[in-house]
């Protein structure tokens, strides 16, 4: 049944402060303390189980059974902290030390050695090149305004919605798109070159006003009121009217000085990077509030004045605006111009590709009459391009589908991980429910990708191999409260399972022989008797058993 507590807690974020004191407090409090439980639920069951133990040491003579059974005792220990580290790391640490420190010593250096320049230092290089670009962090297009939409879901859940990686992140990208070498020219820059190296928000903001009295016209200064101080899209979108005036004013006067030397061009630079992003914000800003023709004209004008600046992916914007309008011609436009080969490709770009083509088939569409008659060629169409989505993120369809709670989208993501999945479903699921039967296909239909790739970390079927550094990067992208999605799911390998069962049994018949000795030599008496049956055993038995029945006689008769 699908977790639907994670959506309710992003649709709060709509709230207004005001409501909060309207919460149930005893509905609070009670989630508080499960939440706190499932958290310390390991703790609680070793505390429990050592509780166990000191209640039991004087019955089951543990001092005595530990002199005679430490070794048992010793390959318990060692099978519970593999456990523990396969659990926290996902790899085996005796696997890992083999591999680490005894393959050097047994000769596995030589492989490793090479000259710079090659064939198998090459391929070393070009792979660490391939894990770096596949664990690369992306500026998510869509994110959130902090003080608006963030801010208020900490208010109304308690939470914290950013984790500390991701607004650093954020803060390194300020830097690189709102400052420039030339910043010392004039005072209000300087001061938002350290505001935005400020990890304090009420720091940051104190800053940006200083600024303002500096320069009336500072359009950073607008920009992160804009971002961090307005508590509403209203707010917010005042601020960035007048960074918009003050950011044109100073990119029509760098226009003008761009070629006297290299700092002009650097502060060129710098202008346009900051008047396309307020007016992406702006953009934004009319599609949360309702004008969504208003926000459409602007993405495309952005996107024909700043063609370079195709790495911000405003065309994503406007993917989810369209759809919206439910101009589905004009969304297959835009696929037709973005989802191409040569580009890198986005979970909105390919799940919005194959709802497209789940549109024409979804609203008739039915397992039974399908596996009756077939697929048709369009159902085929539609079917393979859920296929390739998933193959692309296979984390969407469980946000989709509800099986997983939606929480907010961080403002960074790693593209085919977690952290993009919901970014996706956060602003997409809606346009899936609005096509009847669309939902229906993928419920029928995603898990058969897998089938196709049996093995997704070694070969893949229509994109690379998946990467399999995702998880590690999506838990430092996401908050500490939401259980990150793996794939493929991480099972534990047999040897671990036979340590477990071997060491299991092995400590326990050693306890119960040292605690029952007579009834273990019976026991394993009759075990032997019965895997290694022997003649003469039985005609002994059988003697036994005339003794015992003349005994039972005589003692009847007297």
């Amino acid at each position: 049944m699908a977790d639907r507590g994670g959506v309710g807690e992003a649709a709060a974020v709509g709230a207004s402060p005001a409501s909060v004191p309207g919460l149930n407090p005893t509905l609070g409090w009670r989630k508080r303390l499960r939440a706190g439980l499932a958290g310390t639920g390991a703790s609680l069951w070793f505390v429990a189980g050592l509780g166990l133990l000191y209640a039991l040491r004087i019955p089951l003579r543990l001092c005595e059974n530990l002199a005679a059974g430490t070794s048992s005792l010793i390959s318990g220990l060692i099978f519970i902290f593999e456990w523990w580290y396969f659990h926290k790391h996902g790899t085996s640490f005796i696997e890992q030390v083999s591999v680490s420190h005894l393959q050097p010593l047994m000769g596995g250096t030589e492989s490793s050695i090479s000259e710079p320049g090659s064939p198998s230092r090459n391929r070393e290089n070009e792979t660490s090149r391939q894990n770096l670009s596949e664990c690369k962090v992306w500026r998510n297009p869509l994110n959130l305004f902090r003080g608006a939409e963030y801010r208020r879901y900490t208010w109304v859940t308690g939470k914290e919605p950013l984790t500390y990686y991701d607004m650093n992140l954020s803060a390194q990208d300020h830097q690189t798109f709102f400052t420039c070498d030339t910043d010392f020219l004039r005072p209000s820059d300087t001061v938002m070159q350290k505001a935005w190296r400020e990890r304090n928000p009420p720091a940051r903001i104190k800053a940006a006003y200083q600024a303002l009295e500096l320069n009336n016209d500072c359009a950073t200064a607008y920009v992160l009121l804009a971002e961090e101080e307005a508590t509403t899209i209203v707010d917010a979108e005042r601020l960035f009217k007048q960074a918009l005036k003050a950011g044109e004013t100073i990119y029509r006067q760098s226009q003008q000085c761009q070629h006297q030397s290299p700092q002009h061009e650097a502060q060129l630079r710098r202008d346009t990077n900051v008047l396309v992003y307020i007016k992406r914000r702006l953009a934004m800003c009319a599609r949360k509030l309702g004008r969504i023709r208003e926000a459409v004209k602007i993405m495309r004008d952005l996107m024909k004045e700043f063609p370079p600046l195709t790495m911000l992916n405003i065309h994503e914007n406007l993917l989810e605006s369209l759809l919206e309008l439910q101009a589905y011609a004009d969304v297959q436009a835009v696929l037709a111009k973005y989802d191409d080969i040569s580009l890198p490709k986005s979970a909105a770009i390919c799940y919005t590709a194959a709802l497209l083509k789940t549109r024409t088939v979804s609203e008739k569409f039915s397992p039974e009459t399908a596996s009756r008659r077939g697929l048709s060629t369009a159902e085929i169409n539609a079917v393979e391009a859920i296929h390739r989505a998933v193959e692309f993120n296979p984390h969407v369809p469980k946000y989709l589908l509800e099986m997983k709670s939606l929480i907010l989208p961080p403002e960074h993501i790693l593209k085919r991980g977690d952290s993009e999945a919901i970014a996706y479903a956060f602003f997409h699921l809606q346009h899936w429910k609005r096509i009847e039967g669309a939902l229906n296909l993928l419920e029928c239909t995603w898990e058969g990708t897998f089938r196709m790739i049996p093995y997704p970390l070694e070969k893949g079927h229509l994109f690379y191999p998946y990467p399999s550094c995702t998880e590690t990067a999506d838990r430092e992208l996401l908050p500490t409260f939401h259980h990150v999605s793996v794939y493929p799911k991480k099972e534990l390998p047999l040897f671990i399972h036979f340590t477990a069962g071997f060491c299991s049994s092995t400590a326990m018949i050693a306890i119960l022989t040292h605690q029952f000795p007579e009834i273990m030599g019976i026991f394993a008496k009759a075990v032997l008797g019965l895997w290694c049956p022997q003649p003469w055993a039985s005609s002994g038995f059988e003697e036994n058993t005339q003794d015992l029945k003349s005994e039972d006689l005589g003692l009847s008769s007297g």
